[in-house]
């Protein structure tokens, strides 16, 4: 999430920290290349103008010249002033007074549209709600099936109807069989266009208007930077939104759009789309936001994604084999499993505080693919020699090699690390931490 423009920042106010005393050359010489990162990632100008006004005016205060740790105090002045560009509290989905409600969601074509609603849908679905998904777009030959599939795979219901129906009267229909159920949320997937489109927002504003939905969301695909602005100023204008949903924000865009669209619409964010898995949906938090753009990590959305697929009972039998020395391969792959639901190893990283900047270290699919080498190997092993590797030898290693499309030296690499890994698990056990935490399974921390 925003790599490029986090790594820059973070070298701007390191080199800002190897100064002493900060002088107001100095902090105009740090805020012209902040003011040049934000603009080259398509921060839109207005943002980047208003942001700096207010850094530069606190920096030359008394706020910073008379701190013990001026450059320290600009970093938090620039987090605290990100932050009020963001909206201080985070957005949540309006309360529902009279069930069901009905959040709309809206955007072009392409924007991601479909998948979020099935992710949103999976949202509600883990808070204790009982969501109903909206096959609303007939304009795409695909979206039915796709939001039918999506729905299937994790158990929640779907109203559809036949593609050649009006838009709206599916929604109406959906809307009179949620009332007869015990639904609370009806989540319609709305036609998209590839451009704004007068039919488009008619079409919208006439369902709105017949279904009173509680939230109309617009789903903004990220790495249309500036445009992704424009899309969401034209549509709050027409159609009038309550929430956006910025999706592939784990792509390559530059992202600026995540820094400019809601202090340019006045629209609050609700949620992020990291990822193509269901569960890659984010409440979006201001703080943690920035956090992360800073380089400072976000420790309490690794450990909501942590919870999410890791019970108590789960994290218990794991203390007591790693207090017992019983951690065999087994163990491990089922660890390597956890982290493949919980989402990409490089985003895990970016929200560890004090070591987010491995990412950048770690070249694309890199670490996953380590991962992915691991897992191969192990299922390619039998029952014993999961439980007890040592007694993998020469001809069993060749046949294990074979198994899993790697060499014998993959073999010794990953048994060699399994085995440093067992005895870093006894040194913390034991209360002495080891020096030799930073290289595990390959992962050079720099």
């Amino acid at each position: 999430m925003l790599e490029v423009l986090t790594q820059k920042l973070t070298k701007i106010f390191h080199e800002l920290g190897g100064k002493g005393k900060l002088s107001e050359k100095d902090i105009d010489t740090a805020l012209r290349e902040v003011r040049l990162s934000l603009l080259e990632a398509d921060v839109n100008f207005k943002v980047v103008k208003e942001l700096l006004s207010r850094v530069r005016e606190r920096a030359v205060s008394t706020e910073v010249s008379q701190s013990l740790t001026p450059a320290q105090q600009v970093i938090k002045i620039v987090y605290e002033e990100l932050i009020a560009i963001l909206g201080h509290e985070p957005s949540k989905l309006a309360p529902i007074a009279h069930p069901p409600a009905v959040a709309l969601l809206v955007g072009l074509q392409g924007s991601g549209k479909t998948t979020t609603a099935a992710k949103l849908a999976f949202h509600l679905k883990n808070l204790g709600q009982h969501p109903l998904l909206v096959a609303g777009d007939t304009r795409r030959p695909a979206a039915i099936e796709q939001i039918k599939l999506l729905g299937k795979q994790q158990n929640i219901p779907v109203y559809s109807e036949n593609a050649n129906a009006l838009s709206i009267t599916i929604c109406c229909n959906a809307l009179k069989q949620a009332k007869q159920t015990a639904t609370n949320w009806v989540i319609i997937d709305t036609q998209g266009r590839l451009q704004i489109d007068e039919a488009m927002m008619q079409e919208l504003a006439d369902i709105k208007s017949k279904l009173q939905p509680l939230e109309v969301l617009l789903t903004v695909d990220a790495m249309t930077g500036q445009e992704a602005v424009k899309v969401a100023q034209e549509f709050h204008r027409r159609i009038g939104l309550t929430g956006l949903i910025l999706t592939k924000l784990d792509g390559d865009a530059r992202g600026g759009a995540a820094l400019s669209i809601r202090f340019v619409t006045g629209v609050p964010i609700k949620f992020l789309g990291t990822g193509e898995k269901i569960t890659a949906l984010e409440p979006f938090y201001p703080d943690r936001f920035a956090s992360r753009v800073l380089g400072m990590g976000d420790i309490l959305s690794l450990i909501e994604h942590a919870e999410r697929t890791y019970s108590q009972q789960q994290a218990r039998e794991l203390e007591r084999k790693m207090r017992t020395t019983s951690f065999d391969l087994n163990d491990l792959l089922e660890q390597l499993h956890q982290i493949h639901k919980i989402g990409p190893l490089t985003s895990l990283i970016e929200m560890l505080p004090g070591i987010s900047k491995l990412a950048s270290y770690m070249p694309e699919d890199e670490g996953e693919k380590r991962l992915t080498k691991i897992e191969a190997i192990i299922l390619s092993m039998t029952t014993e020699e999961r439980h007890n590797p040592r007694i993998i030898n020469g001809s069993r290693r060749r046949r294990i090699a074979q198994g899993s499309g790697t060499t014998p030296q993959d073999i010794n690499q990953m048994l060699n690390q399994f085995y440093q890994m067992q005895k870093l698990t006894k040194t913390l056990m034991r209360g002495r931490p080891s020096k030799n935490m930073t290289s595990m399974f390959g992962i050079p921390f720099k």
